[in-house]
């Protein structure tokens, strides 16, 4: 019996109906298909509409359930439902306690993790603390945005970044030594100023005033956006190799936050990494802020193996950022 670990046992994935292309973008904002594709890679993302479903719970609830349908588990057995997302349902009510109680997770408590685009990352390591405490075996983690409730889509800047998505991941213990090997976190607040929404919270309630002014859409300044997350991304993702005396071909997948395509090809530069082995999905859903890592997982399920060795990258407003160092579990 080897230590106790934190292993992924499954994984699930939602994206809405509609794409969002760069062609409609045209027409929107004074923007072309080959600008948007060269500078961030992106060539649609999809946009959850008010027909299909409401709110950033009806992406969590959708992901959530492909996994227990696809894992084939009693949703009463999960002991606790992480929600990470930076576009909850509401100020004040848990998103992750009703999509908990809409999943049948009947014995979870369930609370929101916020820390931008690194939330779900973030959150991998509170739900593997929980499982290698000993005292849960069951944590349901989603990231899940509804980027388009908070884009103006008039802003060129962010407009044609953001897309809406959901994944989840079960974690489970593992006697084998599988699972969350390793973790470099970090914040600086003083990255607010950069990339942000300035209404909505406490220190700018909403008035008139508010909303006339447009202060409940996110904002960024992109330049420097850019430096920061070029830099602490590929910062944090090489020192979890050194860390662990990984060597590239030691590595199986690269897992990047899905911002810019620059970005992600900064990352695997620095380390070593062939672009063979790094996730890519930023073309088709653009960012999808907590939902990316989960989402890259979804897409690329079938591709890992039981002991591939995976470096997740990430980094948010705020500014948040971090690497998790992780071995797969299951073919």
């Amino acid at each position: 019996m080897g230590r106790l670990t934190a292993a992924i046992t499954a994984v699930g994935g939602y994206v809405p109906k509609f794409v969002l292309t760069n062609q409609m973008l045209e027409g929107m904002v004074d923007t072309n298909d080959e600008w948007i594709v060269t500078r961030t890679g992106i060539k649609e993302r999809r946009i959850l509409k008010p027909e299909e479903g409401e709110g950033t719970s009806f992406l969590a609830i959708k992901a959530a359930k492909d996994l227990i349908r696809r894992k084939n588990i009693n949703p009463g057995e999960i002991d606790l439902v992480i929600v990470a997302t930076a576009t909850p349902d509401s100020m004040v009510a848990s998103t992750a306690a009703f999509v908990a109680s809409e999943i049948g997770a009947k014995n979870a408590f369930a609370y929101d993790l916020l820390a931008a685009c690194s939330s779900f990352l973030f959150g991998m390591s509170t739900a593997a603390s929980y499982i290698q405490s000993g005292r849960y075996k069951k944590v349901l983690l989603i990231g899940a945005d509804k980027m388009s409730s908070i884009i103006d889509y008039t802003d060129r800047t962010t407009c044609i970044i953001f897309g809406d998505g959901a994944g989840a991941v079960l974690f489970e213990p593992n006697d084998e030594g599988l699972g969350l090997q390793d973790e470099y976190l970090r914040a600086d607040g003083n990255g607010r100023k950069f990339l942000g929404m300035d209404a909505g919270g406490s220190l700018m309630p909403a008035t008139e005033e508010t909303v006339k002014n447009r202060k409940h859409f996110i904002y960024q300044e992109g330049k420097t956006v850019f430096k920061f997350a070029v830099s602490n991304m590929a910062d944090v993702a090489a020192r979890i190799m050194r860390q662990n005396d990984l060597d590239h071909k030691d590595v199986a997948w690269l897992v990047p936050h899905q911002a810019n395509r620059r970005i992600i090809d900064a990352t695997a530069s620095r380390m070593g990494i062939d672009s063979s082995k790094v996730m890519m999905n930023i073309q088709r859903y653009g960012n999808t802020t907590s939902g990316t890592l989960p989402l890259l997982l979804y897409d690329y399920e079938k591709q890992l193996k039981k002991g591939d060795n995976l470096v997740f990258a990430a980094f948010g407003g705020g500014f948040t950022w971090g690497s998790i160092y992780l071995t797969w579990a299951y073919n």
